[in-house]
């Protein structure tokens, strides 16, 4: 069992275990969790909303072995297919929407942040925040299309349950990982992906058009083949998913 600590409160689960980091010497794989954020956040500072005490909201402090920084996307791969592996066991249809969203069907169930610090040309160690919706069933946010496991199911969940649950996947991609199977996080990653199959709709700064996944590089770019067979390439942000 990975150490653990909770508190009913706190601004940032990612901010807290940075700040018990930086004063003590933690365990790769130590978990922060807590019942509520006043200041949870996405990429780009937008907002995550969980209800108190109806979610999962944690992050994970990693020490990754021997990952160079332009490899640095395998660690965002690891960490949603964990998601994914742990909610497999409760419902079909999980997969991951690109970067490293979590999505059962078309709607969003799971959000990742992820802090790297890099020295040397390496990833010397990373904060994961993860939210994951459980039992809250309203939500009013704008956010497009949030679900959570008990919307899907209609049952409600032990969260340290699904926390514990969260804590052996963990170990099990982690080691995968610190062996240097980069190759075959990213193979598994590739077949979890959202919309792997098929033509769908896109925009970017030049509108609005048709493509269908080439690949993810593992640098983490989006190869997207237009309907006309051209190939577009994107870092995040620079396309949308419509």
């Amino acid at each position: 069992m990975s150490m653990i600590f909770h508190v009913d409160e706190c601004g940032s689960t990612n901010e807290w275990l940075k700040h018990y980091c930086e004063n003590h010497e933690a365990v790769s794989g130590t978990i922060f969790y807590t019942d509520y954020q006043t200041q949870g956040r996405g990429y780009s500072c937008n907002i995550w909303e969980a209800e108190k005490g109806k979610n999962l909201t944690f992050s994970i402090f990693f020490l990754p072995k021997h990952v160079p920084a332009n490899r640095a996307f395998v660690i965002s791969e690891m960490a949603s297919l964990c998601v994914k592996y742990m909610l497999d066991k409760y419902i079909p249809d999980v997969s991951v929407k690109w970067p490293n969203d979590v999505y059962c069907r078309d709607r969003k169930i799971s959000g990742i942040l992820i802090e790297n610090v890099i020295m040397g040309g390496k990833i010397e160690q990373s904060i994961i925040g993860i939210g994951v919706n459980i039992n809250q069933t309203r939500f009013i946010s704008d956010a497009p299309n949030p679900v959570s496991l008990a919307q899907i199911t209609g049952a409600t969940y032990n969260l340290s349950t699904i926390l514990d649950e969260f804590d052996e996947v963990f170990k099990n991609q982690s080691k995968l990982l610190d062996k240097g199977c980069f190759d075959v996080i990213h193979a598994n990653y590739l077949e979890a992906i959202y919309r792997k199959d098929g033509y769908h709709k896109y925009s970017d700064v030049y509108g609005t058009f048709e493509a269908a996944i080439q690949d993810i590089e593992p640098s983490g770019h989006l190869i997207l083949a237009r309907t006309n067979g051209v190939l577009s390439r994107y870092a995040f942000k620079e396309v949308t998913f419509l």
